[in-house]
């Protein structure tokens, strides 16, 4: 567990982030282990991805791993959280991005899998639904339009409707929410920013307001927080941070503030990156602080695509790179 009185970080921990990662899938007799089931393909994803940073996903076995992701695919194409879960967007994102990850995007049905994207579209909107049931979400928007950009497979719907009901969703002060008329949020804000990266449309974004409103987001010690008011959390150096360097601004917060803060909620018995100092360490905050330094270009760590949320490398090689914009 972490430390009570954590003792202030100021190193990156990384042979200890190695092994707590590695570990995650042996804590078969925890609570949280079995309460996080719906979540287990995006903490695969989340983990490799770390590891794939830090030059070091050879710890997963490659094979297991696929195999494990493909115990979670749907016959109608879709990926479900773990296997006997519903499919839904948000992990079939998942499953392709690790995937195309191992180079192993050919152990799948690409075309089916685009088949089932494209099927939540709305016709009337251009919205997309997450899965059968019907929500809308700008962060199933972002979902579908990556993967089908992964698959090489975007011409399969109505892009420009898709675009169309993203811009629908830009408030006031620049920014984005979950819908139209919906309070703007910087996971929000990635989605429909990481969105209209992808289909080319980062003209209709008001960039400078919309990089003051995420400047905004750095508290002073550092770190960055969702929304107005709110605590900051470590999950943030990725959804504002990448956010920033799409539109290339990360320049208009304070690097060395955040660096510091992101160290800082290292867990230094156990590895592993908590929301903020003191806190339990988890997966995905372990992540997206590791993402974070890597926009930042500090601790040695792999570059990071700031759309994909995957290893610069491998989006290279997909050819859909979109590195961070310099200043």
């Amino acid at each position: 567990m972490a430390s009570s009185e954590p003792t202030p970080t100021t190193s990156f921990l990384r042979d200890l982030h190695i092994r707590f990662i590695e570990n995650l899938d042996k804590q078969k007799d925890s609570l949280e282990y079995w309460m996080s089931e719906h979540l287990r393909l995006n903490g695969v994803y989340w983990g490799l991805t770390a590891l794939a940073l830090m030059g070091r996903s050879e710890v997963l076995d490659r094979e297991d791993v696929i195999k494990y992701v493909l115990s979670c695919y749907h016959d109608v194409g879709g990926f479900g959280g773990h296997p006997g879960h519903d499919p839904h967007l948000l992990y079939t994102l998942s499953g392709i991005q690790i995937l195309a990850t191992y180079d192993a995007l050919d152990r799948i049905d690409r075309a089916q899998v685009a088949k089932f994207v494209s099927s939540l579209q709305k016709k009337d909107s251009g919205a997309f639904a997450g899965d059968e049931w019907g929500e809308v979400d700008t962060r199933f928007s972002y979902c579908a339009v990556a993967c089908l950009s992964l698959l090489g497979a975007l011409d399969q719907i109505d892009l420009d409707r898709a675009v169309a009901f993203v811009a629908q969703c830009r408030n006031f002060d620049g920014a984005y929410g979950s819908e139209p008329g919906a309070e703007s949020h910087a996971g929000q804000v990635f989605c429909c920013v990481g969105m209209l990266a992808i289909a080319n449309r980062l003209d209709l974004i008001d960039q400078d307001m919309l990089g003051t409103w995420l400047a905004d987001r750095q508290l002073k010690n550092g770190g960055l927080n969702g929304r107005p008011q709110k605590l900051e959390d470590v999950c943030y150096s990725w959804w504002v941070l990448s956010s920033l360097a799409t539109i290339g601004r990360v320049h208009w917060i304070d690097r060395e503030k955040l660096r510091g803060f992101i160290l800082s909620c290292q867990d230094p018995e156990t590895g592993g990156i908590a929301d903020r100092a003191g806190d339990v360490p988890d997966v995905f905050h372990t992540l997206f602080g590791i993402t974070g330094l890597s926009l930042l270009n500090y601790e040695n760590l792999d570059p990071v695509d700031p759309v994909y949320c995957m290893p610069l490398s491998v989006t290279r090689r997909l050819g859909v790179a979109r590195p961070p914009l310099s200043p």
